[in-house]
């Protein structure tokens, strides 16, 4: 029985012990209010019948509550006739027989219904749905949620901010990811009792957004629990760094963490800051909100990389080609990850470092392979807001693909190439604190030195 449900007998069992009460006072009166009691008696009997077919209803037949039920409206008829015979019955005892089988129906209720829960995912991208997995394989899992993922479409935007082109990457999860169309789910019908999100943004974001219809502020309408889970994981701030926490900022105040009803975060140091900036917004009065709804209990992508770790890695045969040597032997693996930030920030700069990385690897390209893994934002982001550098760019991509020396991993699974490679090169990025998980060496590019 779902949650929603449930309440519903809740109710009912709150009604009988207001009508219990109620034909206690009534056989407590110096002249006792027989008729009124008796009128209290009909109406729980009533109660009790209609609960008993709610509760067949979603349940079985020859439910344990339901017997009990069955033997409440036994009890209520003998006090009715009791209570109006020559021998009458003291309020007290009819009190006691009442609260008593109520008592059972109550505790039967809470062993024998179980509760389904329903859980809804919602991940936008499927390259970010390791922040999600683990998370909906407990709900998998567990015989009493029913359990729902549904990736939902988002938009590229225009220059001026408008929404264009509209994608869906439902076709790119998992094998053993069942996943359910977006168009076909009655959010309002069903209404889940939670939500996951993991991207954070609404409206805010220049260069994508989900679906309007997937705002944070307008999906908490058809739930009781919304539950919002960064599809990244940052750099460990330092509480007293005004710039670390300047930049801890940007991703505090988003509609995701303002508007969900929990907030799962990479670790107790993380919520202290995310707390700290957002009491330092909205004020202190507002700080037992944040305390209560964020939790620092760890990022699922953590726990998704670490079981990928001790899973065997299906390696495609065009990066076969580039990883083993003529002897057998493989070469070390380095990934190379490029952010939207930083070409943001850098514009022709990061250009031309990309150029020149491409250039040293590719002259080291018989004892080290490069697997190129851009964030795939990027051509979007240019587009968007940097123009003109974007075929710079795509003439940069074309001719790394063609050539053919390197591996170009647009995959969703991420995971994959973490697991396989050897070291980390590139942007600051949340990569990296997955290459610390893993302890694997990691060096952060500078786009003011160049090699060539």
């Amino acid at each position: 029985m779902r949650k929603s449900r449930f309440k519903q007998v809740e109710n009912y069992i709150e009604l009988f012990r207001k009508l219990c009460e109620g034909v206690y006072q009534e056989l407590d009166r110096k002249d006792p209010g027989i008729q009124k009691a008796c009128e209290y008696l009909e109406m729980a009997q009533q109660k009790a019948i209609d609960l008993g077919n709610y509760i067949e209803e979603t349940e079985c037949e020859g439910h344990k509550t339901v017997s009990h039920l069955e033997e409440f409206c036994e009890v209520l008829f003998q006090i009715h006739e009791e209570i109006q015979s020559d021998r009458g019955l003291s309020a007290s005892s009819a009190k006691v027989r009442i609260e008593h089988c109520v008592n059972n129906i109550e505790k039967s209720a809470h062993s024998d219904i179980k509760i389904k829960k329903v859980a809804v995912f919602l991940p936008y991208k499927a390259s970010m749905w390791d922040s999600l997995e683990s998370v909906w394989m407990k709900a998998r899992d567990d015989e009493n949620v029913d359990d729902f993922v549904i990736p939902i479409p988002y938009f590229e935007r225009d220059a001026e901010g408008g929404l264009k082109e509209m994608f869906y990457e439902g076709n790119q999860y998992p094998k053993y990811v069942p996943v359910t169309d977006f168009q076909k789910f009655d959010f309002e019908g069903v209404h889940p009792d939670e939500i996951y999100i993991h991207n954070p943004y609404d409206d805010a974001n220049y260069v994508t957004s989900v679906h309007p219809f997937f705002y944070t502020e307008n999906l908490k309408k058809f739930t009781d629990k919304l539950i919002y889970i960064p599809y990244f994981v940052l750099s460990e701030p330092n509480l007293d760094n005004e710039a670390e926490m300047d930049h801890i900022f940007n991703f505090a105040l988003t509609p995701g963490v303002v508007y969900s009803d929990e907030v799962i975060l990479q670790s107790e140091n993380m919520k202290k800051a995310y707390v700290a900036c957002l009491v330092k917004h909205f004020g202190e009065d507002s700080r037992d909100v944040w305390e209560n709804k964020i939790k620092g209990t760890g990022s699922p992508k953590f726990e998704r990389l670490l079981r990928a770790k001790e899973e065997e890695q299906d390696i495609p045969e065009e990066w076969k080609k580039i990883i083993m040597k003529p002897d057998g032997t493989r070469k070390k693996i380095v990934f190379y990850n490029t952010g939207v930030v930083a070409i943001l920030n850098q514009e022709q700069k990061m250009i031309d470092k990309i150029k020149d990385v491409f250039a040293v690897f590719k002259e080291n390209k018989d004892d080290v392979a490069l697997l190129w893994r851009p964030h795939p934002l990027i051509e979007a982001t240019l587009e968007s807001m940097v123009p003109e550098i974007l075929e710079q760019y795509r003439q940069i991509v074309k001719e790394y693909k063609e050539e053919g020396w390197g591996i170009y991993d647009d995959s969703p699974d991420m995971n994959r190439a973490i697991i396989i490679s050897d070291a980390y090169y590139g942007d600051g990025s949340s990569i990296v604190q997955l290459y610390e998980k893993l302890e694997k060496p990691i060096m952060i590019q500078n786009p003011d030195v160049l090699c060539q």
